[in-house]
């Protein structure tokens, strides 16, 4: 049997996203070029069948919006600052049930911090930008073969779900380039955005046992469609408290947390015992395979769990955590923001921190925890 040769190339993250975003199907991008982000506007221009430059990061997701409910399936790209300014535009899209991905690049904060030096510090933001607590589904890749993959749900998903979503990176991911073997990626094909069991007359927030209404454009001959970013009815008619506007509400809650089983990915090492548990994502993923490596040959028993699908926290990543003894949080911000969306501030004796700030986190790092 012939074995397939690889095919080096020297590349980053930020062109195999751009790539996998457009062969999933996304057809526009909407930039402003913000650090450490920029390069997707690069890419973006040269690879999406629309390209258009905003004169900042309102507009910018306004844009999308308005290109999002007209049949065009949008990405941008932006780090905190772009972020915080998107917020209300992000809040507005997700009320209206938009599909769209927003790639978010972290760096130093807080504010304007460091625009050219890595970080993990939005996690907490995102967990709580849509305003009553609602889930955003957040996809975090922890190498070059994620970024492709978790690009191509992050669109599918967006899709499925009629949702925003967000692609969660870093500085060093995105920037950092590599000779890497493109054999590796699977094959990518448009994700399929034909509207499927509609029910006539049709209703744009009318949804059947999935939650997810099917998306119809503006731009349709076919049927009435309102679209509509305050509480309303299966019509997309304001409503204030009836039960079928707050019940509607309710829904942008249960379809992405019902469904969190069809896009959750996480990577499990898992070791003979349950005695030890390194919980990562993202960029530092890297350094604590190496540790892992490391303590094992010094005979420790201990277990890795990157998780890829970071938000909504899926019950599954919970019972994997509490299912071992001592768990070790490694996260390159100052606080460890994904133990507290875990823990709370809750202080317990069998869960230990590994931060750092302004530098990413090397095996040493790690290791130094178990105290060996």
């Amino acid at each position: 049997m012939e074995t397939q040769k690889s095919k080096m190339a020297l590349t980053d993250a930020s062109l195999l996203i751009t790539e996998a975003c457009v062969k999933a199907g996304a057809d526009a991008f909407i930039g402003y070029p913000i650090t450490p982000s920029n390069k997707f506007y690069s890419y973006g221009s040269l690879r999406f069948p629309l390209f258009l430059a905003g004169p900042d990061e309102i507009t910018v997701l306004q844009w999308m919006s308005g290109l999002s409910a007209a049949g065009k399936l949008p990405v941008t790209s932006t780090a905190f600052p772009g972020l915080a300014l998107m917020a209300e535009t992000f809040n507005m899209a997700y009320m209206m049930e938009l599909p769209m991905l927003v790639i978010v690049t972290q760096r130093l904060g807080p504010s304007t911090g460091s625009a050219t030096t890595g970080a993990q510090g939005d996690l907490s933001f995102i967990n709580g930008l849509i305003s009553g607590g609602f889930p955003i589904p957040v996809f975090c890749p922890s190498n070059f073969e994620d970024a492709w993959t978790l690009a191509e749900e992050s669109i599918k998903t967006s899709v499925n779900l009629r949702t925003p979503v967000i692609l969660l990176t870093s500085k060093e991911m995105v920037m950092t380039q590599k000779s890497f073997d493109l054999t590796k990626l699977h094959d990518i094909k448009p994700v399929d955005r034909t509207p499927k069991n509609i029910k006539l007359p049709y209703k744009t927030y009318f949804a059947d046992e999935t939650l997810v209404p099917p998306f119809i454009p503006v731009a349709n001959n076919k049927h009435l469609v309102r679209l509509n970013s305050s509480t309303h009815d299966d019509e997309g008619m304001i409503q204030k408290n009836s039960p079928n506007a707050l019940a509607n509400t309710k829904r942008l809650k249960d379809k992405i947390e019902n469904s969190i089983d069809k896009y959750l990915f996480y990577e499990l090492d898992n070791e003979s015992t349950n005695e030890h548990l390194i919980v990562t994502y993202g960029i530092s993923a890297g350094a604590c395979r190496d540790a892992v490596k490391e303590l094992r040959k010094n005979n420790v028993k201990v277990s890795l769990l990157v998780v890829k699908t970071i938000l909504p926290v899926a019950p599954k990543i919970i019972s994997i955590i509490e299912s071992y003894n001592n768990i070790y949080f490694v996260e390159e911000n100052i606080g460890g923001q994904y133990k507290e969306i875990i823990f709370g501030k809750q202080h317990k004796s069998n869960v230990y921190q590994v931060n750092k700030m302004g530098h990413m986190i090397n095996p040493d790092d790690v290791i130094k925890a178990f105290n060996l």
